[in-house]
């Protein structure tokens, strides 16, 4: 029998890559406070994306997850949020008329400020230093002071979620999200670039489709659905203490929902099945995302299964995937046809950044563009031939025009990282970069409908 679950029964558990903050009452009294403020999120919006999420486990609809790799205090702005917005929703159009299906828009935002690490200390400069956390917990300067853990941190970077959350819900329901005027963005996309025709050949398609609706009748004066979205918020429940504060009771079902996020997910890192983030996630009702890297094997991964999902219930549970290029085959069909064998409802999902970071000739941390969709085909690819879904995909990205992967169409090269690297932690696909992949991924989901229906029409 499970034992009975508690917001704060984590703390009996092992609970890996957590601050050691000095001071215990100056804590304490942070979480006071924060257990007095309201909820970020609101059950029922958890609730509607485990409904959205359900869809995407039985192949009615796509996830498309993404943001930055860690939120920044020092770069929190309105400017920044909506352009990382704007590019989600141009994403999401795309990924729409390929998939033919509704894509659920899920960021990496208002809440995504902790960051595991492989080492508690580094080097900087020669000297060793604790390893920057995340905004939420320490300051990147490099400094003894600045690395120590802060408490007082996380107000911080509640009052930010908070005001992102604000804008976020503003720019999703107040018409900047209104299809036509998302999809006009996408048409300057690439122009004049070598090799852009297939991408204006797709975006004039999409042109044509919102042309018949309008001559249909159909247009945001009398459909709401043209002119909002459905936004949710996302992030990996890796401080623990912040998460408990959050906590409340779901007035309408009585079960306990995290306040901080509509979805959390649980690292590569920290994904133990004993361990202090697999216990409080078990207990919450809101989707639960699990990183799922190449040291995860079958039978551990059934296990995490039956303590996140017992239940069985879709959209519990979505498996993020991150390999690396090139060694997907090797450890997702076992993953695959374990939890087909068992009757498992899950959503899986590409994640293909963490697993092709490499460090440049010039000293820097990047990602390949190539080796990020070379991740992704081979995801579907495997997905195809085991005649399983590959629901969504999982980046970390920006609306910002920064120089910190490599390669795309608007060629990023080894020389072009200095110019604008602003990351707080791992680089992150631009703007042209990840709207480039939404085009080549909806190209790919557009050839697997085609098969999909000539097959259909031949049986």
């Amino acid at each position: 029998m499970t034992a009975p679950w508690t917001k704060d029964g984590w703390r009996a558990r092992k609970a890996l890559q957590m601050p050691e903050y000095p001071d215990p009452a100056r804590l304490a009294e942070v979480e006071r406070k924060l257990a007095g403020y309201p909820p970020l999120v609101f059950a029922g919006e958890a609730r509607a994306l485990k409904a959205k999420l359900a869809e995407v486990a039985q192949g009615r609809a796509f996830l498309l997850q993404g943001g930055d790799c860690a939120e920044s205090f020092a770069e929190f702005s309105a400017d920044n949020i909506r352009d990382t917005f704007r590019v989600l929703l141009q994403m999401a159009v795309v990924l729409t008329f390929g998939a033919k299906r509704p894509v659920v828009k899920v960021g990496r935002m208002a809440g995504q400020f902790a960051k595991p690490r492989s080492s508690p200390t580094e080097l900087v400069d020669g000297v060793e230093l604790p390893s920057y956390r995340g905004d939420i917990i320490n300051d990147m300067a490099p400094t003894p002071e600045a690395r120590t853990p802060d408490p007082e941190r996380m107000l911080q970077a509640y009052l930010q979620s908070a005001s992102t959350l604000n804008l976020l819900r503003a720019f999703s329901q107040g018409g900047f999200a209104d299809i036509h005027r998302v999809h006009a963005w996408n048409l300057g996309f690439a122009s004049g670039t070598p090799g852009s025709e297939r991408y204006q050949a797709l975006a004039a398609r999409i042109s044509d489709a919102l042309d018949f609706m309008t001559a249909a009748g159909v247009n945001p004066d009398n459909s709401e659905r043209m002119k909002r979205v459905d936004f949710y918020t996302s992030h990996e429940a890796l401080l623990l203490p912040y998460e408990e504060a959050l906590t409340r009771v779901d007035s309408i079902t009585g079960k306990p929902v995290a306040g901080s996020g509509h979805m959390l997910w649980i690292g590569d890192r920290t994904r133990q099945p004993d361990g202090a983030h697999v216990e409080f996630c078990r207990g919450v009702i809101n989707p639960i995302g699990l990183k799922c890297g190449p040291s995860l094997s079958p039978d551990e991964l059934l296990r995490l299964i039956d303590i996140l999902n017992p239940q069985n219930e879709p959209g519990r549970l979505t498996l993020i995937a991150r390999f690396g290029a090139g060694r997907v085959a090797e450890h997702l069909p076992g993953l695959i046809r374990a939890v087909e064998r068992e009757g498992r409802q899950v959503v899986w999902s590409c994640d293909p950044m963490h697993g092709n970071t490499i460090k440049s000739e010039s000293g820097y941390k990047t990602r390949p563009f190539d080796a990020v969709l070379q991740e992704v085909r081979e995801f579907f690819a495997i997905h195809k031939a085991e005649g399983t879904h590959a629901g969504g995909v999982h980046f970390e990205m920006t609306g910002r025009d920064v120089t910190e992967c490599t390669g795309g169409l608007r060629e990023v090269t080894d020389a072009d990282l200095s110019d604008r690297y602003h990351t707080a932690c791992d680089p992150r696909l631009n703007a042209a970069q990840a709207l480039e992949l939404a085009f080549l991924i909806a190209e790919q989901l557009e050839e697997e409908n085609r098969e999909a229906a000539s097959a259909a029409a031949q049986s």
